[in-house]
């Protein structure tokens, strides 16, 4: 008898439809994939079997008798436990006081932090978390209610390499004691490596379900997309060869001098020039989110220098950051949006920064800079009265468009493919790269080490608050960069 057994569920939010004819069968002691495009429907179906949504119609069983999940109470009783794709924490309130709100034996919690190797504070206040923390803090809290399924849904896009072997692990441990897991990702050689089937979801139904395996990953691409890998690679590299040259000579945009951003004396020396894409690599913790904190002036270095154009650059706010054309671009979309705004107030929104005295706001202007954007980064509109209706993917491209509509000098990109489908990724570095060549400069970061290779021009690596090691993007393959942000790496001269 299967655990979960779902059969043409179907969601649809007024005109948009998130989910057309969804199938879905897990068995008992089953790591089951469930994967797709953004906008495919997974997060839906997510939400509709822990309650968070009601659907419209299909049928649920669990343990082959009907059930219809109408709150997260509802899941928790037939033994679901999610850990959604963004954290469900709330800062204002300590570790203890949130499993508290949530009715979640706190002795569970501590127990399952201590097997996963992991030291948390529970008197400390959530906001004051780094995210890979608040991502396992959830899956301990999900785990101490000792679920039949435990729903994973892109839980190792915002985890280092080491926090995402522990939840492997997990999903192991649980497999073998006959509980299963539905574990969601865009990281298909995770998915390769850790789950027993694959089912697959498009344009909101269930195109098919496969045993996945090492090497055939393309199978899974051409499911979730319709086309093949080999096809969107090739797309990728035409738009990366369309720079011929390099930023050799060109002007420096952004300068960073000893900037204070560990706990270690010294700091983060690098140039960034204008129609360059410099990677930004390291290991959790290593002082990159100070980096990008300091530069797009969320906060003030204790030491250091940063120049923009030459000269001194000190914000005191992100909008000292935005008027010098500094502009971020986060991983946590859903703070960086107006969630429960239409699209084109989310885009439109920056501009409204630029006006410098009372009077009519020209909004034939303001409509062809949004329309402009939407085009450019090809948004799906149809959710248009609701940012936070939109998939994860074009939610990104939302946060991404406004600065195209506003203009800038500088992209601080802070891991922003980070939990998006492969088409949505191809967009976006088509983008940065056709934004270099006009002479934009782009300052990434990302947690796969892979994009650096397709996308940059060059890459330093952050250690222990430092640039330890410097290269050309032809060099900058995964194997150096992992040895470079283990500590392993030589430091090179600056370019």
């Amino acid at each position: 008898m299967s655990l979960l057994e779902v059969r043409n569920v179907a969601k649809r939010y007024g005109p948009v439809v998130a989910l057309k004819s969804a199938d879905l069968v897990v068995e008992p002691g089953e790591v089951h994939a469930l994967l797709g495009a953004n906008g495919a429907g997974k997060s839906t179906l997510v939400k509709v079997l822990t309650g968070v949504i009601r659907h419209d119609s299909g049928t649920i069983k669990v343990n082959g008798k009907d059930v219809r999940i109408g709150s997260p109470e509802g899941a928790r009783r037939v033994g679901f436990a999610p850990v959604f794709q963004d954290p469900a924490l709330l800062p204002d309130l300590t570790v203890a006081q949130n499993m508290r709100l949530t009715r979640t034996p706190i002795a569970g919690v501590r127990e399952w932090l201590e097997r996963m190797g992991l030291t948390v504070d529970l008197t400390e206040m959530t906001g004051n978390l780094p995210l890979p923390t608040l991502r396992m803090l959830d899956l301990a809290r999900a785990l101490a209610r000792d679920p039949q399924l435990l729903m994973l849904d892109e839980i190792t896009a915002a985890l280092p390499s080491d926090l995402a072997e522990k939840v492997f692990t997990v999903m192991r441990e649980w497999r073998d004691q006959g509980r299963s897991v539905l574990f969601i990702s865009h990281r298909l050689a995770e998915v390769s490596a850790a789950c027993d089937r694959a089912s697959v979801l498009r344009d909101g139904r269930t195109v098919g379900t496969l045993v996945p395996k090492a090497g055939e990953e393309e199978k899974i691409v051409e499911l979730m997309l319709g086309e093949s890998r080999s096809k969107l690679a090739a797309e990728i590299e035409a738009e990366v060869d369309k720079v011929e040259a390099g930023p050799v000579g060109r002007e420096v945009q952004l300068e960073v001098r000893d900037l204070l951003v560990g706990d270690d004396p010294g700091g983060v020396s690098f140039q960034l020039r204008t129609g360059e894409i410099l990677g930004v690599a390291a290991l959790e913790g290593q002082g990159q989110d100070r980096l990008f904190d300091y530069l797009a002036g969320e906060r003030r270095p204790p030491s250091g220098e940063m120049l923009v154009a030459g000269r001194p650059f000190t914000p005191h706010h992100p909008y000292d950051a935005i008027r010098a054309g500094v502009v971020l671009v986060p991983a946590d979309r859903v703070l960086a949006l107006l969630p429960q705004r239409p699209i084109r107030e989310n885009i439109a929104a920056p501009l409204f920064n630029r006006i410098s005295r009372w009077g009519p706001i020209n909004r034939g202007d303001e409509r062809r800079r949004v329309q402009n954007a939407i085009d450019r980064l090809s948004i799906d509109t149809r959710a248009q009265r609701q940012a936070r209706r939109l998939s994860g993917g074009n939610q990104q491209k939302l946060t991404i468009a406004r600065w195209l509509a506003a203009g800038f000098t500088t992209m601080l990109c802070f891991d922003p493919t980070r939990g998006i489908d492969v088409g949505t990724k191809r967009q976006i570095y088509a983008l940065l790269r056709e934004l270099a060549e006009a002479g934009a400069a782009v300052l990434l970061f990302t947690s796969e080490l892979p994009e650096i290779q397709l996308v940059c021009d060059r890459a330093v690596v952050v250690y222990r608050g430092k640039v330890t090691t410097e290269m050309p993007a032809a060099d900058a393959d995964e194997p150096a960069l992992l040895r470079a942000a283990h500590g392993l790496g030589t430091v090179e001269a600056a370019a």
